[in-house]
């Protein structure tokens, strides 16, 4: 299962297009209807620890979808990704014509120590090949206090069934290699790599699909349902997101 010959393939992206936000043959309309939980929750930890006004990185922002909602919410905005087919999708859908899209890469982000009060990588630390390395970048930009966002899959077989295996089999346009397992990252793993990094892992939930949301026609059809939704879970054995905080000195 772990397939350690299989590479991740990151060039899919380069042709969604428009389909981030409009298709429903292919995964990136799990990824929408994850985001209508996703956002709510990271939205809420923003308000706790900071004010409106904020400098966030969103980091492998694809289509804009995370940069130009936090942007509608009053924050200064940066979206980086190695896409600029994405990013131009993403300034197409910016509401608040605010959001600063840069093409940039993540492990070697090009802004002082200590520029933003917090950054965010969501689906993305899975498509890497070393999440350390990168995480470690990612704290450099962070003020001390600043907050980190994540959400990535668990390894494990039932991960790679359903993550993996499942989409490839019943989503019509699955593209080949878009998750490879051994990218996958465990949160005990994800803990450590941020304690290295001088972050605490604050909190850590699971996001899991509401069955009775699934349109089994898909099975048949390989088409999401508009009505697919997600929940909030306390498990993280397949999917989960946290919130990480840099460490203050001393």
């Amino acid at each position: 299962m772990e397939g350690h010959a299989e590479e991740i393939d990151n060039s899919i992206y380069e042709n969604y297009g428009e389909r981030w936000y409009t298709a429903f043959d292919d995964p990136v309309a799990l990824l929408r209807a994850e985001n209508r939980v996703k956002f709510p929750w990271i939205l809420s930890q923003l308000m706790s620890y900071s004010q409106p006004g904020s400098r966030i990185l969103d980091v492998g922002c694809g289509g804009g979808f995370l940069s130009n909602e936090l942007a509608m919410n009053g924050y200064e905005v940066t979206g980086i990704d190695l896409s600029a087919s994405s990013l131009n999708v993403a300034r197409a859908h910016d509401k608040t014509q605010s959001v600063k899209y840069e093409i940039a890469d993540a492990f070697n982000l090009p802004y002082p120590d200590a520029s933003f009060d917090a950054l965010t990588a969501m689906d993305f630390l899975e498509h890497v090949e070393n999440p350390e390395a990168v995480i470690k970048e990612f704290s450099r930009v962070l003020k001390p206090g600043g907050l980190f966002f994540f959400h990535t899959f668990n390894r494990n077989p039932l991960s790679w069934l359903v993550i993996i295996k499942l989409l490839e089999w019943f989503v019509k346009n699955t593209p080949k290699n878009m998750h490879v397992l051994r990218f996958f990252i465990k949160p005990q793993e994800l803990k450590i790599f941020c304690q290295r990094a001088e972050m605490e892992v604050m909190s850590m939930i699971g996001i899991r699909p509401v069955i009775s949301s699934i349109n089994w026609e898909m099975i048949k059809t390989g088409i999401i349902s508009k009505d697919m939704r997600f929940t909030l879970t306390q498990g993280t054995l397949l999917s989960y997101m946290g919130m990480a905080v840099k460490k203050r000195a001393l």
